[in-house]
């Protein structure tokens, strides 16, 4: 079996894959004050509950934008499983050439969705990431990783507002009922939920006629299944995206 860990700023995401098959999988909160002890033990704990043999892990392989915990990361895996992991970074065979100015600039997330992605298409294609930035990533028709757009993710910059706004109350990231909304709530909801609609389709607009030919667009991430409800520009909804792309360029390294 596989193991793949997707290391973000908010969450940590990890997966068992048996072949090509994803068998379970799990989210829980980044912190990078996590010893290895701790997160071997978090990860016995999670086999321990979908009944899976942690001995009958063969390989790790990681991706993670979180660099303190790369560490804690490696050694809990060389302690608990008794295993190297591959850690996704340069020097890494994706299978993808990356265009941008300085690849090492690139979080490793973002190319493994595009290898995943890609894997699904082979043509042009947009991702839409919905995590703690909400990133998008562009893909030639050929393969080439192009670059993208990074901008505040919808709970980071909702939270700043009801921080630097006194008034305001807190509300969660959901579709209103209407878009004029009759109270403060109400109006926060749908300014919220349209404002990442509306910036997610010009965005994906423009890129797609730097792009040409017809892009398809997939989004994941935590908010993914929500904004895609009323985007008009979202095809594809995957949220095990990054794991998929993960296996697939474990595969490539073996």
């Amino acid at each position: 079996m596989l193991l793949v860990i997707d290391v973000g700023n908010t969450n940590m995401v990890l997966g068992i894959y048996r072949g090509d098959t994803l068998l379970e999988n799990w989210r829980v909160e980044t912190r990078a004050s996590r010893t290895e002890d701790e997160l071997g033990i978090l990860l016995r704990q999670l086999f321990g509950v979908a009944g899976v043999d942690i001995a009958d892990v063969k390989n790790v392989i990681v991706s993670c934008v979180v660099p303190p915990m790369l560490r804690s990361i490696r050694v809990m895996t060389q302690r608990y499983l008794n295993l190297e992991p591959l850690i996704v970074g340069p020097g890494t065979k994706t299978g993808m050439p990356i265009r941008y100015e300085n690849p090492r600039e690139v979080g490793a997330d973002r190319i493994v969705n595009a290898v995943a992605a890609y894997e699904q298409v082979k043509s042009e294609l947009i991702i839409v990431d919905f995590g703690t930035a909400t990133t998008f990533d562009a893909v030639s028709r050929s393969g080439e990783y192009l670059g993208g757009a990074i901008c505040p993710g919808l709970v980071v910059s909702t939270e700043a507002l009801f921080q630097r706004a006194s008034k305001l109350p807190r509300v969660q990231v959901a579709e209103p009922k209407q878009v004029i909304g009759r109270t403060t709530v109400d109006s926060l909801t749908s300014g919220i939920f349209y404002g990442a609609v509306g910036m997610v389709d010009t965005i994906v607009a423009g890129m797609k006629v730097e792009l040409g030919g017809e892009p398809r667009v997939f989004a994941t991430g935590g908010l993914a299944t929500l904004i895609a409800s009323k985007s008009e520009s979202i095809d594809v909804v995957a949220p095990m995206l990054t794991l998929e792309g993960l296996r697939i360029i474990h595969r490539r390294n073996e």
